[in-house]
């Protein structure tokens, strides 16, 4: 079986400096989980790139894995032959003849110093034997349609020119964990991906309100939670009982500071939880102005009550592009399966957009809440839903 090399490209982790190489071994052990299914893969993190030795029978499948791991720029698929001159003109002619009518530029990185030819003077060789089999194809060093790329190594030359796009951003876990407050419905799961991108391991936090809810909602947010698994492999579920704690509110605040007040709790006991598993941060499915509660001045009165920063990753999005994100993500469909969950079991009329501080105090200091807080705290169940093997 013919061996395949795949180089990856880091693009924005390029911009790290000194801390490049924690990135870069973070990127290395992520792609190394991603592929460890495939027994043939070798694996050399370098501090240029990554490089992947692979059966070619698995390319479709490894590319595909490698195009949802966070931190890949983009990577480039090899092919090799021996460090003889005659081969390498015929394979990168290979390579360049399905686009014999294009423009194209050769270039060589020879590791290999013992070589005869310098990288210019294979540069000129491989473009020359090209040329005399393509008779449309122009030599464009400055802009070329193709890039014919090789790599003369110790014992073999990889040759390459396609480029696979990658996911971007940072690899999970390099930036620290945040506790993410996940409904069931499309924009929290989107949110959350959009976190692991930026390289955010996550635990996840959920409010249920038996009777009023179903407990099919548990298992929808664990289907959502699945489709994330691709990304981080084990994530940790944390269920609050809410029940008590919310119709308290309602009963109390009424229809149009409910919600404000609702979402005031959920981050005070998403504040303590999250201390207790060393996240640093909170994160939501919030965009700016969709509903009541998320316009600016919602945002302003419910974070006060927060002792971490509350990030908004969607907070710019619009409805539609969260949907598209959505229906990329795969999260689309179970996200719609018709289950209430606890910010929407109760009928709110009219409820307020611009809410006053020292009202909000007002009616929470009717509640007399910290014990309900500590209560819910004290009785929330934490699951790991992990990725889904194969058997």
């Amino acid at each position: 079986m013919e061996k395949k090399l795949i180089i990856v490209t880091f693009g924005e982790l390029s911009t790290k400096g000194k801390n490049i190489m924690n990135f870069i071994r973070l990127l290395g052990k992520n792609i190394t989980r991603i592929l460890s299914s495939f027994s043939s893969v070798e694996i050399n993190v370098q501090r240029d790139h990554i490089y992947i030795l692979f059966d070619e029978k698995d390319e479709k499948e490894i590319i595909n894995k490698l195009s949802l791991v966070p931190g890949i720029s983009s990577f480039f698929i090899a092919r090799k032959c021996n460090n003889d001159i005659k081969e390498i003109c015929n394979l990168a002619n290979d390579i360049f003849s399905p686009f014999s009518n294009l423009t194209f530029k050769v270039k060589t990185t020879r590791i290999n110093k013992s070589f005869p030819l310098n990288s210019d003077e294979i540069n000129r060789e491989v473009g020359s034997y090209i040329l005399s089999k393509n008779k449309d194809a122009k030599v464009d060093v400055h802009n070329p349609q193709v890039l014919i790329q090789i790599m003369l190594r110790e014992n073999e030359t990889f040759i390459y020119s396609k480029k696979e796009k990658g996911l971007g951003g940072y690899p999970v876990g390099i930036a620290g964990k945040s506790l993410h407050l996940i409904s069931g419905g499309i924009d929290s799961p989107v949110a959350a991906f959009l976190m692991l991108k930026r390289g955010v391991e996550l635990e996840m936090i959920h409010f249920e309100a038996p009777p009023y809810t179903s407990s099919k909602v548990i298992d929808k947010i664990k289907t959502l939670i699945r489709k994330l698994n691709i990304y981080q492999e084990k994530i940790n579920l944390h269920i609050v009982p809410f029940t008590k704690l919310e119709k308290l509110i309602y009963d109390v605040a009424g229809p149009s500071y409910c919600v404000t007040i609702m979402r005031r709790m959920m981050l005070r006991i998403s504040s303590i939880i999250a201390k207790k598993n060393n996240c640093l941060i909170l994160s939501t499915g919030e965009s700016i102005g969709q509903v009541a509660s998320q316009t600016l001045p919602s945002i302003n009165v419910i974070d006060t009550v927060s002792s971490l920063p509350v990030i908004r990753p969607l907070a710019c999005y619009d409805k539609i592009e969260i949907i598209e994100l959505a229906q990329k993500l795969d999260t689309y469909n179970t996200s719609i399966i018709p289950y209430e969950d606890c910010c929407t079991i109760f009928k709110l009329k009219d409820p307020v957009t611009h809410p006053n501080l020292k009202v909000v105090e007002s009616i929470e200091e009717k509640l007399h809440f910290q014990e309900l807080i500590e209560e819910c705290v004290n009785n929330t169940k934490t699951v790991l839903v992990e990725e889904e093997k194969e058997l």
